[in-house]
């Protein structure tokens, strides 16, 4: 979105979430707790919790892979926070991304995965497609020989309402491309390395 185009969005929001506040009964024109509510919501969903819809992929920042390193690269956790698209209730938790780089190619910037995470995660998601877009997009942009994506993350549309679970209750999702798809021994060494991430973590 341009500048005018974006401004242009939060402000028709805040009208209609105005609408949705009279039609709740909420006073957000007098009652101090909620006034400019509708404007606060507007601009934080387009500014941040819908960002990734609006705006490009970040860039891709790659380096000389001078010894032609081959070997499995295993970066995370990273923090998902995220928005369920069928209650409009936040997903939280942690990616792990495993990379297998092509030994004539070049590899990326460590941070530039927390960054592709967190813009795919900025939309209203459901977990299954968030594992799938980001993976599709590394695999796109680096080429490597082998990529795994894994998120593990509690949704409140199940721990604030319906059978309200424990907090403690969390959805695992992986996908494999390449030589992570296909040998069993590299999928083993990725699944052992993200249980010791998860361990040092808790």
């Amino acid at each position: 979105l341009e500048p005018a185009e974006r401004a242009a969005m939060i402000s028709a929001a805040a009208l209609k979430l105005g609408e949705l506040f009279e039609v709740l009964q909420i006073d957000y024109c007098n009652d101090h707790n909620t006034r400019d509510t509708p404007s606060r919501v507007a601009r934080m969903l387009v500014d941040e919790m819908l960002s990734g819809r609006y705006c490009e992929p970040p860039g891709i920042t790659e380096f000389e892979n001078p010894y032609g390193y081959d070997q499995l690269i295993v970066t995370g956790p990273i923090d998902v926070r995220s928005t369920c698209a069928h209650h409009l209730m936040p997903i939280y938790g942690h990616a792990t991304i495993g990379i297998l780089p092509a030994p004539g190619g070049r590899i990326i910037g460590l941070s530039k995965y927390d960054r592709v995470v967190a813009h795919f995660s900025s939309r209203l998601q459901i977990q299954e497609e968030l594992v799938k877009q980001i993976g599709d997009y590394l695999v796109a942009k680096t080429e490597p020989r082998g990529l795994a994506v894994r998120i593990s993350a509690a949704h409140m549309c199940k721990t604030q309402r319906g059978v309200r679970a424990s907090h403690r209750s969390r959805m695992v999702s992986t996908a494999y491309w390449g030589l992570l798809a296909e040998d069993e021994r590299l999928k083993a060494e990725f699944l052992h390395e993200c249980a010791g991430l998860d361990r040092a973590a808790a």
